[in-house]
């Protein structure tokens, strides 16, 4: 079969911009150069722009799928140089200068940018993704959510105290902002929103287990920010096990130094890894599978090619990587598309990107969160607020940020969740009857 140009305008003489994903970065982008007279061609292998550091909230049915994703061709409709492509892409021909997809089909460039974003990074163990997955995906969400809520069906049905207890066990791997928020959620929902819902099962028992190799949980951050976080977990009901790398996940538990605890639900959070962008351009790339690029976030080496956001790697102000968050990704989108606008419309030289850090949060439960702006810091509730603010703000749609704010709203004086379906054959993991549940270990006084 004879490959097919899925440009779906012509592109006539105008110069045309192809953008690889439309998460925050290429979503920036594509906005900058709305509206003039370049052509621009979106593609990514889904239809909807997801805001994913509220997929925690999916997972543990706060919000549903359709309050944090929305259409890419609704949210660029209004700029008729823009056109969408709902394709996989399976590689990049330098040469002739054509992004490949899937279906055999390609489109060709001037100029391209890659905002492909990362996935999870399981360190050589990709077979624990199924028993354990990770929140980059709705459906990793939903199947999280499902398996959360069947862990408690099945411990109401269950005679085995001991059982019982391990179904309503959660483990969730890694220390960072999604684990910490993870951990929260699942033990707010289990102490608030079940807790008067079952008949044979105390909820409130539930245990909640968040698993940090590093000596402390939210490494990126503060100390005593750090230190505020654990706290409000511990208040919460969270077990936090810091210094403990995981050895083993296998259905039903996960081993940790040595010793298997069962468990009904196992989030991973641990670590990313950057999209195969790399290997579809054929250069060298970093641990993470990033991409090195110049200042002007062009790849060195090749013509026209553009790397920004989870998919690439430069240098902060203070010699160290720029972190994958979405504020660094929609930045530097915004940036590029202002700059490819004045290159190719006016000839101009491309600037170097200038990353301003509008600072780093993390929620850890109702009414706490914390915030780093670098020289000032923040926690409690005003920073709760803050970062509630912050999200609904950095949602896309009107609509969307009118739903989501009403919702927690409803959420914050009910105590309740609404989105509290199983939609999916997601039972709990099959756990052996002999397995014995956790027992948190006593504290040290002091």
């Amino acid at each position: 079969m004879p490959h097919l140009d899925r440009t779906p305008a012509p592109v006539n003489n105008s110069p045309h911009v192809v953008i690889v994903g439309a998460g925050f970065g290429g979503l920036a982008c594509a906005e900058e150069l709305g509206g003039t007279n370049i052509r621009v061609t979106v593609i990514d292998r889904h239809n909807y722009h997801l805001f994913v550091p509220l997929l925690y909230q999916v997972a543990t049915a706060a919000l549903s799928p359709a309050d944090i994703a929305e259409p890419i061709r609704r949210i660029l409709s209004r700029h008729p140089n823009i056109d969408v492509v709902m394709g996989e892409v399976t590689g990049i021909d330098l040469a002739q200068r054509k992004v490949m997809l899937a279906d055999g089909s390609f489109v060709p460039y001037d100029r391209l940018v890659l905002a492909t974003g990362s996935s999870y990074n399981y360190f050589g163990h990709d077979e624990w993704a199924e028993v354990a997955p990770g929140l980059k995906t709705i459906e990793n969400a939903r199947a999280i959510r499902a398996r959360l809520l069947m862990s408690f069906e099945q411990a109401e049905m269950c005679e085995d105290p001991a059982r019982q207890t391990a179904l309503m066990t959660s483990i969730i791997v890694g220390g960072g902002p999604t684990g910490v928020e993870m951990a929260g959620s699942i033990a707010e929902l289990a102490r608030h929103a079940l807790a008067r819902d079952f008949r044979r099962i105390d909820p409130r028992a539930a245990k909640v287990l968040l698993v940090e190799a590093g000596p402390r949980i939210l490494a990126a951050f503060p100390e005593d920010l750090s230190n505020y976080a654990r706290r409000k977990l511990e208040e919460l009901g969270v077990v936090v096990l810091t210094g403990q790398a995981v050895e083993k996940i296998e259905p039903g538990g996960v081993t940790i130094g040595g010793r298997f605890i069962p468990a009904g639900t196992i989030v991973w959070g641990a670590g990313i890894k950057a999209s195969p962008a790399g290997q579809w351009l054929g250069v060298e790339t970093d641990r993470a599978g990033r991409i090195p690029v110049a200042p002007d976030l062009s790849v060195p080496g090749l013509e026209g090619v553009y790397a920004l956001g989870d998919t690439a790697v430069l240098a902060g102000d203070d010699g160290k990587p720029l972190p994958g968050l979405a504020q660094v990704a929609k930045q530097q989108g915004e940036h590029l598309g202002r700059a490819l606008e004045a290159s190719l419309s006016r000839g101009e030289a491309m600037p170097a990107f200038c990353f301003h850090n509008r600072g780093n949060t993390a929620i850890v439960g109702r009414s706490a969160a914390v915030f780093d702006f670098g020289k000032r810091r923040l926690k409690g509730w005003f920073a709760w607020v803050l970062w509630a603010i912050v999200h609904v703000y950095l949602l896309v749609g009107f609509e969307k940020r009118v739903l989501v704010t009403m919702q927690w709203l409803w959420r914050y004086v009910t105590y309740q969740r609404g989105a509290r379906l199983i939609t999916r054959d997601a039972p709990a993991s099959p756990l052996g009857q002999e397995a014995q549940p956790f027992v948190e270990p006593k504290r040290r006084q002091g």
